[in-house]
C-alpha cells in the first residue's frame, strides 16, 4: 500500500504545489538540501533575477552556470521559486516568503526533536549553553511585551 504523504505530495506537485481541500489550501513544502538552501538565501535576498545574477552571489570559486541553473530548477519544481520567461532566458523571484520557510523549518524541528514544545526546545539550548542568561532574559521580555 502506497504512503499517503507521497501521494498527497504527489498530487500538490501536479497541481502546483497546492491542493485545495473544503476551501483549505494544503501547502505541501519540500525540504531544501544544503545547496538549494544557499541557492534560495541569495534569491530571498536579490529578489527577482537571472541566473548569472544569483550565480555572482556565490563566494569564490564560483559554481559553473549549469550548476546553479539545475539547482534552480530543483528549486522551481519544489515550488519556492517562479519563473517568467523573457525572450530565451528566465527570470527567477522567490515564491514563498523566507519568514514562512523559516516558521515551518524551525516547527518542523520542535516536532520531530522537541515533542511540539518551544519550552523543551530553549531548555535543550540552555542547558547546552547555547542561550545565556541574558539571551533568557532578552527572550521574557519579547515575552512580555508581545501585545
Amino acid at each position: 500500500m502506497l504512503n499517503f504523504k507521497i501521494i498527497l505530495r504527489n498530487i500538490c506537485l501536479i497541481y502546483v504545489n497546492y491542493v485545495d481541500l473544503c476551501d483549505v489550501k494544503l501547502i505541501i513544502m519540500e525540504h531544501l538540501t544544503p545547496q538549494e538552501e544557499q541557492l534560495m538565501l541569495y534569491v530571498w535576498k536579490y529578489g527577482k533575477g537571472f541566473i548569472k545574477d544569483y550565480k555572482e552571489m556565490y563566494p569564490d570559486p564560483k559554481p559553473p552556470y549549469t550548476t546553479v541553473a539545475t539547482i534552480m530548477k530543483k528549486l522551481e519544481v519544489k515550488g519556492y521559486v517562479s519563473t517568467k520567461l523573457y525572450g530565451n532566458t528566465y527570470e527567477y523571484r522567490p515564491k514563498i516568503k523566507q519568514e514562512k520557510y523559516k516558521s515551518d523549518y524551525v516547527s518542523g524541528i520542535v516536532g520531530n526533536y522537541f515533542q511540539n514544545s518551544y519550552k523543551e526546545m530553549v531548555s535543550f539550548f540552555a542547558k547546552e549553553e547555547k542561550l545565556s542568561e541574558q539571551d533568557l532574559e532578552e527572550i521574557m521580555n519579547l515575552i512580555r511585551n508581545r501585545k
